[in-house]
């Protein structure tokens, strides 16, 4: 029998259209899509099927869109009778590893991802803040170039490790262009700028760690059984109150990716299934850890694909 581990994307992977095809031919998900907007006060499905793209891209709006359309396919596949031994998120995605799992309400956690793109815009005005993705470098040469551009005038740090060949980076605008160039420089294969308008997963996160921490201090968390692997320090944890302050701490820390997949595969988890928009998780787990069978529910089409390999 399979050992299943859920897999739930984080910012970057949304797109025009997502969910348009669960909100076509399934009421529930119609029902869910207007409920989430409603928690936060927008049309949040007529954003995520019609766009504008320029719309979809505010922080604010893509946390929660991304995070309700991963809920809304981890539904459907439930029908099916598909569990997970283990779920994880990449950034933002563990807050819908946590709605999987059991620990918040979906519509807390939909709450929650729209205060915290409001407060992680916030924390950076537009045009200060930046992030790149190096590849073909090892991290600990990136952190070394990444302190040495760091100053007083500014800081850069690793934001996200996804792969041993591809980590993010995430500071000061002028710090991470010099980073990019000496990268290019000691030998990265590609270098460049990522199109977002923050910097995030850094110290220049604080003030949005701040305040997100007293939204969650008033959040409920349950405890829960099937355990999430946390973005903070790759490590399983199953209470409430270790949820609550992973997600505090995850603002302005490194998002362990490679962990994670190690963690996973150390767990004796052979099948994901990427639950969500895109596939760059499900992506990454191939080019990683090649043993590991990958599926995606990102649509009804992939969604049914994986149904009929699983069961």
């Amino acid at each position: 029998m399979a050992k299943i581990g859920f897999l739930f994307p984080g910012q970057g992977s949304q797109s025009v259209g997502m969910g348009k095809d669960f909100f076509e031919n399934r009421s529930e998900s119609r029902e869910m899509f207007e409920q989430a907007g409603h928690a936060i006060g927008i049309n949040l499905a007529d954003i995520c099927i019609n766009g504008p793209e320029e719309k979809l891209q505010l922080t604010e709006i893509t946390q929660p869109a991304i995070l309700t359309h991963s809920i809304i396919a981890l539904k459907t596949l439930r029908e099916h009778g598909i569990e997970s031994d283990v779920n994880a998120g990449h950034s933002l995605g563990e807050y819908s590893a946590l709605v999987a799992s059991g620990s918040i309400r979906f519509l807390d956690a939909v709450r929650l991802v729209h205060m915290r793109g409001r407060f992680m815009q916030e924390a950076v005005p537009v045009g200060t803040g930046a992030m790149a993705a190096i590849i073909g470098l090892p991290v600990d040469k990136i952190l070394e170039i990444c302190q040495q551009q760091s100053s007083q005038k500014g800081v850069v740090q690793p934001a996200n490790l996804n792969s041993p060949e591809q980590t993010v980076i995430a500071g000061n605008k002028e710090c991470v262009e010099r980073v990019i160039e000496e990268a290019k420089k000691a030998g990265a294969k590609k270098s460049v700028l990522l199109p977002v308008s923050s910097a995030f997963h850094c110290s220049l996160m604080k003030p949005a760690e701040v305040k997100l921490q007293k939204e969650l201090e008033q959040t409920g968390f349950e405890d829960f059984s099937t355990p999430i692997i946390t973005n903070v320090d790759a490590k399983l944890i199953t209470q409430g109150a270790e949820a609550r302050e992973s997600l505090v701490s995850q603002v302005c820390s490194t998002v362990r990716w490679v962990e994670t997949m190690e963690l996973l595969e150390r767990e004796g988890v052979d099948t994901v299934i990427e639950i969500g928009p895109g596939r760059v998780l499900s992506g990454l787990m191939r080019r990683f850890i090649k043993k590991i069978n990958c599926y995606q529910a990102g649509d009804l089409e992939s969604l049914n694909k994986t149904v009929a390999e699983l069961t």
